[in-house]
């Protein structure tokens, strides 16, 4: 029997906890506890999974978020397993091999008071800057990353794992060349920053492109481990899923009005929608409905409230927001 055979093997189970609050998308987060200086780094919180205490991955999720933060998580979606080698491992790490499945919680910001010491909500676009398109096309795209990708696609590499070229796949994921962006690529965008050793991550992986350079960008805040991968899966899975299916409603609370409703979508998907357009499109849905009541919280002009209309749910299988172009 081999060593690879012996090597214990241990199951994780890792959250993306997304909540929205004044009007910016955050995910829980905490700092590595008993990390030197050098190592800490922002990561999301994960706990182990106990085949004993629970039945399904699922129920072992929600029993450790809620038991170490306090939070209550509503919806809950598993991601993908991450399991590369050494993504839980230190130089003479000889531990368990650590898998981890990744999920995507969402949670309301007013239903809930995060308990854990060192832990709180940040915003998303802190890990990731360049998918913030609300007020503007970001600054770092033209300054710094596309220059920088653009040097690596035109130098020669091994593709033989990609059926695109460098150039293409720059082109597909960060629209570049007359391609549109897609705001759906989060985890294609940040892949491909890895490969090209722009990140923290790929030097700390030991990712001969990362270790070339003499200084790396500043391409958002790393995190530990592989969570900026699993924080980039759940972006992009959130923003696929608001098209056909009506989970932004997750994050709201019971009652809002048209313009809560619509900058929580633009949080999520990082840009602007038109305003008609947008309440044209809730209208047809059908995916609200009036309470009756008026809200006067921004203090001018009363605005209608409304409520998800859970009567959607059993009349269509696809019931999201089909967003068009930006506004």
């Amino acid at each position: 029997m081999t060593d690879s055979l012996l090597t214990p093997i241990e199951i994780g189970l890792t959250a993306a906890i997304v909540t929205v609050e004044d009007e910016e998308p955050a995910i829980l987060a905490a700092g590595e506890a008993g990390g030197t200086q050098s190592e800490e780094r922002t990561g999301l919180p994960f706990g182990p999974f106990d085949p004993l205490a629970h039945r399904t991955f699922e129920i072992g999720l929600r029993a450790w978020v809620e038991a170490q933060t306090g939070l209550t998580v509503g919806y809950v979606e598993q991601l993908y397993t991450f399991g590369d080698r050494g993504r839980h491992a230190r130089a003479g790490d000889t531990g368990a091999h650590m898998v981890s499945v990744g999920y995507l919680a969402l949670t309301r910001m007013s239903d809930n008071a995060v308990r854990v010491p060192g832990a709180g909500f940040q915003p998303w676009y802190r890990f990731f800057p360049w998918e913030d398109w609300r007020e503007a096309r970001p600054a770092i795209l033209d300054k710094t990353i596309l220059p920088l990708l653009n040097e690596w696609a035109a130098t020669a590499g091994p593709e033989a794992t990609h059926a695109l070229g460098r150039r293409e796949r720059l082109r597909f994921t960060f629209g570049t060349g007359g391609s549109p962006w897609d705001e759906e690529r989060v985890l294609d965008r940040y892949e491909l920053l890895y490969e090209a050793g722009l990140i923290e991550e790929a030097r700390r992986d030991g990712r001969e492109a990362a270790l070339a350079r003499k200084t790396l960008p500043a391409l958002g805040e790393p995190m530990r481990f592989d969570h900026r991968r699993i924080l980039a899966t759940a972006i992009a899975r959130l923003r696929a899923k608001l098209k056909y299916r009506p989970v932004v409603f997750e994050l709201m609370p019971r009652e809002f009005t048209l313009t809560e409703l619509q900058r929580t979508v633009e949080a999520i998907s990082g840009r602007r929608v038109h305003k008609q357009n947008f309440r044209r499109l809730v209208e047809t849905a059908a995916l609200v409905e009036a309470t009756g009541e008026m809200s006067t919280a921004t203090g001018g002009r009363p605005a209608a409230l409304f409520r998800f209309r859970r009567d959607v749910l059993a009349e269509r299988p696809a019931a999201g927001l089909r967003l068009g172009g930006r506004g």
